[in-house]
């Protein structure tokens, strides 16, 4: 059911940005078709494809008060946006699978074949580490993971925690720092 109609597309991202349900409503009513399709043809799963929605939406909203109805038409704008995303998320995924090869070939000794015992060896040593980047404190933890595992710059997770980029550079250090400590070796990330 359409919410109440508004004058302009500005109109609209105002109302978004001041967080009336009726404008996310009709945001929604107006592009989830639109955003669904995307996601769709972009993601590996339907699941995925939903999930990315959910979050699109969530930036769309949480990004209202930056839309410019002079620099673009809010389609475009919203297709931006969601492309965007998309191509971050399959970034971030792609990465992942990356980070977990290097770590696995850096656990591997040279010229050694991948068999059960060295695949164990290799699993246990990626359990450990997780285990100690989920002691670090929550920031510590969340930059490390985001910027290690995620696949993400420094600049991108500043800009999602609402923190400046120095301090997400110096949370990394510390994070980088406290882990040596724990293992008595370089970090192994």
């Amino acid at each position: 059911m359409p919410g109440r109609p508004y004058e302009s597309d500005d109109d609209l991202m105002r109302a978004v940005a001041s967080d009336d349900e009726a404008a996310i409503n009709e945001m929604y009513s107006r592009f989830g078709g639109l955003v669904y399709r995307l996601a769709y043809q972009m993601m590996p799963t339907q699941s995925e494809a939903e999930d990315a929605v959910q979050d699109i939406f969530v930036r769309l909203w949480r990004t209202s008060d930056r839309y410019d109805p002079e620099r673009a038409a809010l389609s475009t704008w919203v297709v931006l946006i969601s492309r965007r995303y998309l191509v971050d998320r399959l970034r971030r995924a792609r990465a992942r699978v990356k980070t977990k090869v290097a770590l696995e070939e850096k656990w591997m000794p040279a010229g050694e074949e991948s068999h059960p015992a060295s695949d164990m060896e290799t699993d246990e040593r990626y359990s450990a580490l997780m285990e100690r980047i989920e002691q670090l404190p929550e920031l510590q933890k969340t930059v490390v993971t985001r910027a290690y595992l995620g696949g993400q710059t420094l600049r991108q997770i500043g800009i999602e925690l609402d923190k400046p980029l120095g301090t997400i550079k110096s949370t990394l250090s510390r994070a980088l720092v406290r882990l040596r400590e724990r293992v008595g070796e370089e970090p192994v990330i």
